[in-house]
């Protein structure tokens, strides 16, 4: 087998939660590329029909399965791993990417200006049910279910702000009050670093398994974030500019494939820089 050979993920199925969103159709298509069949997870009926059309229409004959589910219960978990076992007969990779994203170009909740003084306890249970539970029990059931084949990759999404704080400043707005100004909220903070611990974990957990464990740090990414806010972020960049939505499908690939066979407890951080200062 030669060195592009080790990329190739051909019939391995890979499970990827929040599969309907940005970073998760792209690492669908990143899985397809390998020659892979992507599981889309997701809450979304809606949004996962949405997901599916547009991969499909960029790779017509790729197999993708969806479904729709709260990852945060362990019956529905179990039951699209049974589903699969019986269509397929093995799992071959879980990518967590699930999270209650706090995005700027969006109008999410937990993206406003709600100060960590007042951050609201029911938002905090929600956020982190989502992002670290629903991340640990898809582990415990399709990690599970690889440690019992004795091979497979487990890939958690965390952030650069899973290694750094986020820097509110970038989301100031001048001539609003201190208590009218939009934060990251603490749970973001605290699910991406604890999803570094979580990777940890399993990779020395299942390491007579066969089971790797690695974590992904990846930048943010453009997505018609407004001007003020793009030229405060990429200042702290190194490289200038956000990243651009295709730019993590081949550390994915990478670190989903043989090419990565040595790999395990590893945090790879993709983020122009930013951590560097």
């Amino acid at each position: 087998m030669n060195t592009l050979d080790k990329y190739r993920i051909n019939g391995r199925v890979i499970v990827i939660t929040g599969g309907a969103g940005l970073l998760g159709r792209n690492h669908a298509q990143a899985v397809l590329d390998g020659g892979g069949i992507p599981v889309l997870l997701d809450i979304s009926e809606k949004a996962l029909t949405a997901a599916r059309n547009d991969i499909c229409e960029g790779c017509p004959e790729g197999k993708i399965e969806t479904y729709v589910a709260d990852i945060t219960q362990r019956e529905a978990v179990e039951q699209i791993s049974q589903d699969l076992l019986h269509r397929y007969g093995h799992i071959d990779g879980l990518i967590n990417n699930a999270a209650n994203n706090p995005k700027v170009e969006g109008n999410a909740d937990n993206m406003k200006n709600i100060r960590f003084e007042n951050f609201p306890l029911a938002m905090w249970m929600d956020d982190i049910a989502v992002g670290l539970t629903g991340a640990m029990i898809c582990a415990q059931v399709f990690g599970g279910c690889m440690a019992r084949q004795g091979k497979g990759v487990i890939l958690n999404i965390s952030s650069d702000l899973g290694i750094i704080a986020p820097d509110q400043r970038i989301y100031r707005k001048e001539g609003l009050l201190e208590e009218e100004q939009n934060v990251k909220p603490v749970t973001y903070s605290v699910i991406k670093h604890g999803l570094l611990g979580l990777t940890k974990y399993l990779a020395t957990y299942w390491m007579e398994k066969g089971v790797r464990s690695n974590a992904l740090c990846p930048a943010g990414v453009f997505n018609g974030q407004n001007d003020e806010f793009l030229a405060k972020l990429t200042n702290l960049v190194p490289m200038g500019r956000m990243a651009d939505q295709e730019e993590y499908k081949g550390t994915i690939l990478y670190m989903l494939s043989d090419a990565s066979s040595y790999m395990t407890g590893s945090t790879v951080v993709v983020d122009g820089g930013r951590t560097c200062w």
